[in-house]
């Protein structure tokens, strides 16, 4: 099975831009006293997650990004843990929530902003469920579009799986901080990925080690291909 990465087509007739955001999110994290990071990563976003229920007083926490204590962390993280996918990566900076803002321009059949987010209109969607394409979960957005014909975007939510192969990361990598437990981990280049990570159920998820990369397999490329849905591009990734 060969594995591809996501990713935007640059064609200029893809004029879609989307000046939105998630209304809530876990806020960053205050830097560890062991090895000094902290901040906030990027990427993990929930679209499908509804916070709504939750305590006003703590849906303000989770809608301020501002660095807190690891512990206040902690505290927000199992607040949120029973809302989320099961075995979801809570990590600082995690947004949750359907996209809010306004859109303009003309968007592909699928399409990326951002290399860490895939959108899909929702006759794209419902044509790739029907050819019978797995794990395919999407949250409408809350986007108002500044064009006659509004597209129907749905923001995808994709589980995390899989991890480099060991081949293709340093060999004078860092040890786990022993205090927070950052893994210094940077992506890799080239990228190789192990394939006994890989899932075998699911045709479009993140990778676990660097979710910020979207990999969809053959079967999903194929059949994109094969229906002819526009607005990304698939770059073949090494598997050992």
């Amino acid at each position: 099975m060969k594995f591809y990465q996501l990713k935007q087509d640059p064609s200029p007739r893809y004029t879609g831009y989307l000046n939105a955001k998630h209304k809530w999110g876990l806020p960053g994290v205050e830097p560890c006293p062991t090895c000094k990071c902290g901040g906030a990563g990027g990427g993990l976003e929930y679209p499908c997650v509804d916070l709504s229920g939750l305590p006003p007083d703590e849906l303000q926490k989770l809608s301020d990004s501002w660095p807190v204590p690891p512990k206040e962390i902690e505290r927000l993280r199992e607040l949120v843990r029973p809302l989320a996918p099961k075995d979801a990566l809570l990590e600082p900076g995690a947004r949750f929530g359907p996209l809010e803002g306004t859109g303009l321009g003309y968007f592909g059949q699928l399409f990326m902003q951002e290399p860490w987010a895939l959108y899909m209109r929702r006759e794209a969607l419902e044509r790739l469920r029907e050819a019978g394409m797995r794990g395919l979960q999407g949250c409408p957005i809350k986007v108002r579009f500044r064009t006659k014909h509004a597209p129907e975007l749905l923001e995808m939510q994709m589980e995390t799986q899989g991890q480099y192969h060991p081949d293709c990361l340093p060999s004078d990598r860092k040890p786990p901080c022993p205090t927070c437990g950052n893994d210094f981990l940077k992506r890799p280049n080239p990228i190789i990925l192990d394939g006994a990570s890989l899932p075998t159920e699911l045709d479009l998820f993140r990778l676990k080690q660097t979710w910020m990369l979207i990999v969809a397999n053959e079967r999903f490329v194929d059949t994109v291909r094969r229906l002819e849905l526009d607005g990304v591009l698939f770059e073949e990734l090494a598997v050992r």
